[in-house]
């Protein structure tokens, strides 16, 4: 979605009405090839008027100076759910594997973590600590040794308290003032001021996943990301309190995408008649409004069945199972980012605190993509070791197929050991 807002400045500060994807494609190119100076003209534009390269990193003793002025409640929050993701990603960490046939045949399975990541933490309307948090912890536990954080120079990016006091908790010491397609290009392709990462994650709006798909191949990255999005199943069992809550904490994302399934009708009015009655107490209710008259959806369907079918197909980031017997609906279900089951599990507990990083496919490429975890930080690769006698058992299979191919000289390589 691409604001008035944005419109109109892409037209000041290019001189025509650019698509988002030329608005990447030109400034990543002139980082590219410009470096520092491209960084400075994009960060002064649009972000800081003021901004001089030696201001992009954050220095240290300003985020000693955050943590010591965050609140003690706020850091004994952080130090829990930074234990809670640990415990949650640790276990779930690949190891290494070896199998052997036992006739000296040896092969193995290694995971080694990246080097260097860099981690993208929104902060135009809001302070984000959450996503340092789930995006970071996992990479440490992965055993990623230096981690770059890229948060714009505002007060909810790379100078907000809360965001500054959590890198320096988790020992994150790379902090760098630098926002949007700019700060994408400078991890990827590199400045003296900023050295280039092997991998990108965290979210972002249309221009960051725009600056993210464009640099992938350079760099790694966690996934093409759109608005957040939830799904919530209905019954008779539900408490329609419970479910019109879950919709409208994905609406005030803003845009954010809610819909509720059902093949119980008076349950699907229940719940349009809290969410009316939720919005006249919230802050944010007028964004969140308008998210779900514009993103929003209430679907009866013909029964349990269809249900599944339904939600299989939107392949929702969060799906909020709210009924008595979730796994009646979860056994069926292939096609989610992740499912929050029965009464007790709402989607904030997974954005905030359970321990599963809140970085998940959105789109409907839940089909195929997966949620961030520490795995996405190793690369693994193979080895392979044979014994005499192991090469001389297996050459006849290699020559066979070596021959079939036409790739004679694979076959000799194999051959000439073996005799």
């Amino acid at each position: 979605v691409v604001s008035e807002r944005s419109a109109k400045l892409t037209l000041s500060l290019f001189g025509e009405p650019l698509s988002p994807q030329q608005v990447v494609e030109r400034i990543c190119t002139e980082v590219r090839e410009g470096g520092t100076q491209a960084v400075l003209k994009y960060a002064r534009a649009l972000d800081n008027p003021g901004m001089e390269a030696n201001g992009f990193r954050v220095p240290l003793e300003t985020m000693a100076q955050a943590h010591r002025l965050a609140a003690a409640e706020f850091l004994n929050a952080v130090r829990a759910i930074r234990s809670n993701i640990q415990r949650f990603q640790s276990a779930i960490l690949h190891k290494d594997v070896q199998v052997s046939d036992g006739f000296g045949q040896i092969l193995k399975q290694r995971y080694t973590p990246l080097s260097r990541i860099g981690i993208c933490v929104p902060g135009g309307a809001a302070a984000y600590p959450s996503t340092v948090l789930m995006t970071a912890v996992p990479a440490q536990v992965a055993g990623v040794k230096q981690i770059a954080i890229m948060a714009p120079p505002t007060a909810f990016g790379a100078y907000n308290t809360e965001v500054l006091a959590t890198c320096y908790e988790l020992g994150i010491q790379e902090v760098y003032a630098v926002g949007g397609v700019q700060g994408i290009a400078s991890l990827a392709y590199g400045i003296p001021e900023i050295p280039a990462v092997d991998m990108i994650v965290g979210p972002g709006n249309l221009f960051v996943a725009l600056a993210k798909k464009l640099v992938y191949g350079t760099v790694a990255i966690d996934s093409i990301a759109g608005p957040s999005e939830v799904v919530v199943i209905a019954d008779g069992s539900t408490k329609p309190a419970n479910a019109a809550s879950d919709l409208i904490a994905q609406a005030e994302h803003s845009p954010g995408s809610s819909i509720v399934l059902s093949a119980d009708a008076k349950m699907l009015d229940q719940i349009d008649q809290q969410i009316q009655l939720q919005l006249t107490t919230l802050e944010r209710a007028d964004l969140a409004r308008a998210s779900l008259v514009e993103f929003g959806a209430s679907i009866l369907c013909d029964s349990e069945q269809e249900v599944v079918s339904i939600c299989d197909r939107l392949a929702p980031e969060h799906l909020q199972i709210s009924v008595d017997d979730p796994d009646r609906y979860s056994s069926r279900i292939r096609n989610a980012g992740a499912i929050f089951k029965g009464h007790y599990s709402p989607v904030a507990l997974g954005d905030y605190a359970a321990g599963p990083s809140h970085v998940l496919p959105t789109g409907g490429t839940a089909r195929w993509a997966s949620g961030l975890s520490a795995n996405h930080f190793l690369r693994s690769y193979s080895e392979v070791e044979f014994t005499l006698e192991a090469l001389r058992a297996i050459e006849p299979h290699v020559s066979q197929l070596a021959d079939k191919e036409g790739l004679t000289a694979h076959r000799q390589s194999v051959k000439i050991r073996s005799v």
